[in-house]
């Protein structure tokens, strides 16, 4: 019997969505069970591949009784959208596990694949699609990986889309995927190989870090143009919820912490929403780097809540103090 989730993984996350579907893309996908890393890439060729409606589960699609991992794919035209909108892909509920790539890269996933294997089925999935990814001058290619553990498998139900999103008041969004780390005792991570993906706002449990209390490092990059290097105005650093401790640095610099010295139980840093300056030489044009070290003490642990993102401090005293 699967286990219950009843938390909200993902992508949107708190970010708020409109209805306005663009694209949609319920009907016929390609499918094609087992798994191969080649799949996910933008110029495979899945001539050979069968063909499934979805949303519907597999097994009424002539799969019936496979449970493992399988993979659907389907194209869709860029010069629907507007390079100047924001957009997100909804995919309905998925059984058992997901990770969502689009021209190759992937954007987004939800529960964890086995080893440490995660459910989300109950979990609607709406993720960010970020506009560099996006070919807006012809064809763009889904790849969705699946992993079924039982019962109904696949993209069960929901209004599989495109959609626009609204517009973000962040001058730089950071949700979604990050890289993370266990460490010890917080100390840094040496080895590349450590690195694994992490969907932010949610908690670790519910990414295949089960019942993990101690130290993790998330780590981010996002790109500086000179619109936002030669503002005068002072930026702030929104790092939503964290449970329980942090530290958070731009670019090698500590800029902000929290930890109230209070023992499990007692502690209420959790629940007090992160905002730190940035001080203005800080982002440099070009690859910028966000880290920030985790330490959790008990129950849920990580980036819980949004938003998580860099605002003016005008837009932030307004809208997020």
């Amino acid at each position: 019997m699967k286990l219950l989730t009843t938390y909200l993984l993902l992508l949107g996350l708190t970010s708020s969505f409109s209805y306005g579907q663009v694209i949609n893309l319920r009907g016929s996908w390609k499918f094609h069970i087992g798994d191969r890393e080649s799949w996910s890439k933008q110029d495979f060729d899945d001539r050979d591949w069968e063909y499934i409606v979805a949303p519907s589960a597999w097994e009424d699609e002539g799969f019936n009784g496979y449970d493992g991992f399988a993979w659907y794919r389907k194209k869709f035209d860029g010069r629907r959208l507007s390079s100047n909108e924001n957009y997100y892909i909804n995919l309905g509920y998925i059984d058992d596990c997901d990770e969502v790539y689009i021209n190759g890269l992937l954007i987004g996933f939800s529960g964890y694949m086995p080893p440490k294997f995660k459910t989300a089925y109950n979990t609607e999935r709406k993720y960010n699609i970020p506009s560099s990814i996006i070919n807006f001058n012809g064809e763009n290619t889904i790849a969705i990986r699946v992993f079924d553990v039982t019962q109904g498998g696949g993209i069960i139900e929901g209004d599989i889309g495109i959609y626009r999103a609204e517009r973000s008041r962040l001058l730089v969004d950071l949700q979604g995927l990050w890289d993370f780390a266990l460490s010890s005792w917080g100390e840094s991570i040496k080895n590349s190989s450590q690195w694994e993906k992490i969907m932010v706002p949610a908690p670790w449990e519910h990414q295949g870090f089960s019942k993990y209390d101690g130290f993790a490092w998330y780590r981010k990059t996002f790109i500086a143009d000179k619109s936002l290097t030669n503002r005068d105005e002072d930026y702030v650093i929104l790092m939503g919820k964290i449970d329980d401790f942090d530290k958070v640095y731009v670019n090698g610099r500590l800029i902000g912490s929290t930890n109230d010295q209070r023992h499990f139980g007692a502690s209420q840093s959790y629940a007090r929403f992160r905002a730190y300056s940035i001080p203005p030489d800080l982002i440099k044009l070009g690859t910028n780097t966000v880290e920030v070290l985790v330490e959790d003490i008990g129950n849920i642990g990580g980036i819980y809540e949004g938003p998580v993102g860099i605002a003016t401090r005008t837009i932030f005293e307004r809208y997020y103090r």
